[in-house]
């Protein structure tokens, strides 16, 4: 009778065993930027609808913490939405682009000055006089108008691709920055809904309600006067909708920094792991199809014809 009860509970003890390697075997673990978190929630959502035996656990925190993460061990996957430096590559960082968005600067819809902000838009050397030196300290500076109302500037408090591609252009990294420090994507579009003299960067996700398209209630996304000739020109406006500004990113129109390629980083080749290969696989393939309506980019073909062959 002990026999059988020892034999029943090494059978047991086998089987779950093997159950919990199974799920991890099965499991894919992601971690990092807020800017690709919506998208790879609707990447893991609609992969599941065919492999619903994968779980694929997603968790934002910043581009800083993706790339630590996974070159840690951590994860399988670090979300990074900034170029990748040399001394992560060095450590063995293994990047993937998958998709492309943008950076835009976004302002409370109350602001007294939006009339001017929106005709006249925001030149790169006003940017820099915001957010870098803080000569910029009112709207009437900014803008060029007659107007003093003062400009509370915002920033990220975490290591993230949004603020360093937001200082990329202005030549500067994201420890340049000014402003009062937020954490994370929504807090930031929070912080600036909240304060009617606010001014901010997000996200286009962030900046865009992705059912309606149109920009999130409460805030506005400031324009950017590419020519310098203090207004925007009607080629100069597509902030309207997220599909707008969608098609300018795509065209070249919105300048690059801030527009920006997305990156699937890992530690290595996922040759010895199947189903993380099949995963990205299948985000640099079909998964490409759900890239626009979730409110991203597409890459170019030459794009993922490259990170296919990073694959093999």
């Amino acid at each position: 009778m002990k026999k059988t009860a020892i034999s029943l509970f090494l059978i047991a003890f086998i089987l779950l065993s093997s159950c919990g390697t199974d799920r991890k075997k099965n499991t894919i673990s992601i971690s990092g930027a807020w800017a690709l978190y919506p998208m790879v929630v609707k990447w893991a959502g609609e992969y599941n609808k065919i492999h619903p035996a994968v779980q694929i656990d997603i968790s934002a925190g910043g581009a800083g913490k993706g790339i630590a993460d996974v070159l840690n061990g951590l994860v399988d996957i670090g979300m990074v939405s900034r170029e990748i430096n040399p001394v992560e590559l060095e450590k063995g960082a293994y990047p993937i682009s998958v998709a492309m968005d943008a950076v835009v600067a976004v302002v409370n819809k109350r602001n007294p000055s939006l009339a001017g902000i929106l005709a006249k838009g925001l030149t790169r050397d006003a940017g820099k006089n915001i957010w870098i030196t803080g000569e910029c300290n009112t709207w009437s500076w900014a803008l060029n108008t007659g107007s003093d109302v003062p400009i509370h500037i915002y920033t990220r408090s975490d290591a993230c691709g949004a603020a360093e591609i937001w200082a990329m252009f202005f030549g500067k990294k994201q420890e340049d920055l000014l402003g009062v420090g937020v954490y994370g994507d929504p807090g930031l579009a929070q912080a600036v809904k909240a304060d009617s003299l606010g001014i901010g960067f997000n996200n286009i996700g962030y900046a865009y309600d992705n059912t309606n398209k149109h920009q999130i209630t409460g805030l506005r996304v400031v324009p950017i006067d590419l020519n310098n000739n203090g207004k925007i020109d009607y080629d100069e406006d597509f902030y309207e909708s997220i599909n707008d500004l969608i098609a300018a990113i795509a065209s070249g129109k919105y300048p690059s920094p801030p527009a920006r390629e997305l990156f699937f980083v890992l530690k290595s080749k996922p040759e010895n792991n199947k189903v993380l290969y099949q995963f990205i696989l299948w985000v640099l393939t079909d998964g490409q199809k759900y890239v626009n309506e979730a409110g991203y980019v597409s890459i170019p073909q030459a794009t993922i014809e490259s990170g296919l062959k990073k694959l093999e």
